[in-house]
């Protein structure tokens, strides 16, 4: 009986002899940018206009890039003029080693302008493990996306997982999309593509600052919609959407909502709080209205964190006493002992928190 010996590849060889892994990773590198010990890395290969103020990035990946599953966000890091950003984005897997990175320009955003304006094909771009909950379930009588802005891109994921499975042959899907004018319409062409292959398939876009403009969502927009009891619905956009959506599909089946973006809620409380970090012994004074990561930060206060939207629970802590309000959509929470995303909430009364 002979027994037959694995051969390591060189990489892993070349690993096993170094003990300090960044500095594998550092000459790895040099022989192909690809390569790393532990980091999950994708090089540009193709950039591509999507939309105005919004680019395509196809991105080759390498062996550690963990694929989400559709409809899943993913850590993006980045490092502009020095200094290293971890941010969010809804990535769409294309086949086994490429993703599709959509990403909207946005006001004072570093890491989007630079992604948008700087990224050249060849660059490396590192990513973390995916997370979220807006992923497909199993036989839903019907589907119901619902979209403003670069919340469109979660949903292109979802369909391009739905058209590669064929499940779009049988499966009811509505997709309904809102954005400012014409030109900031993504994957307009795909969505039309998708509409004449699968008749089960309907979209609407709907333009708000055109001079002939489409309304915003509202109870209108719910005609024509059967069956919203017994549909899932899945929504991203604006909190304000958010909130909207959560107004207006309540008695859904299945709902699930992210928003990117926060809005300030009207308050006409104004001053400051103490907050008490348990962990850290420290009493600071917070502004009202302000997200409490941001408010800490600007004290020197650096908790963790990771997408600041709420969505991947990096920054949550327990809240011992005190109220909050959340940002998302504006509802009070007083109870005391509750789990607490303080990239999403805003103080309202002293607070004690285990930080």
């Amino acid at each position: 009986m002979h027994i037959l010996e694995r051969t390591k590849s060189p990489l892993t060889e070349f690993a096993e002899s170094v003990v300090d892994r960044h500095t594998a990773n550092f000459w790895l590198q040099k022989i192909n940018p690809l390569w790393s010990i532990h980091q999950a890395l994708g090089k540009v290969v193709k950039k591509e206009e999507a939309a105005h103020d919004m680019v395509s990035l196809t991105i080759q990946i390498n062996r550690h890039f963990q694929m989400g599953q559709a409809g899943q966000h993913h850590p993006v890091y980045v490092d502009v003029q020095g200094i290293r950003y971890e941010r969010t984005y809804s990535l769409t897997q294309l086949d086994a080693q490429h993703v599709l990175l959509s990403v909207k320009k946005v006001d004072q955003g570093k890491v989007s302008h630079w992604l948008c304006e700087q990224t050249q094909i060849g660059d490396i771009l590192e990513f973390g493990q995916p997370y979220g909950d807006m992923k497909l379930t199993v036989n839903d009588p019907e589907l119901i996306l619902l979209a403003a802005g670069s919340g469109i891109t979660p949903m292109l994921s979802l369909l391009k997982r739905l058209d590669h499975t064929t499940q779009l042959k049988t499966q009811p899907v509505h997709l309904m999309y809102w954005v400012k004018q014409h030109a900031d319409a993504a994957f307009k062409t795909y969505f039309e593509q998708l509409a004449t292959q699968y008749p089960s398939f309907q979209f609407s876009i709907f333009y708000t600052q055109e001079p002939d403009a489409d309304q915003r969502l509202n109870a209108d927009h719910l005609t024509g919609l059967t069956q919203i009891d017994q549909a899932t619905v899945y929504a991203c956009g604006p909190s304000g959407f958010v909130a909207t959506v959560d107004a207006l599909f309540g008695e859904a089946k299945i709902l699930k909502t992210e928003a990117f973006s926060m809005s300030q809620f009207t308050n006409d409380e104004v001053g400051f709080v103490n907050i008490t970090l348990t962990k850290s012994k420290k009493i600071l004074s917070i502004p009202k209205g302000q997200s409490i990561l941001a408010s800490l930060e600007q004290q020197n206060v650096k908790p963790q964190h990771g997408c600041r939207m709420g969505i991947c629970n990096k920054c949550a802590c327990n809240k011992v006493e005190g109220s909050t309000q959340s940002l998302v959509n504006g509802t009070r929470n007083s109870e005391p002992g509750n789990f607490l995303k303080i990239c999403v909430n805003t103080a309202q009364t002293d607070l004690i928190v285990d930080l």
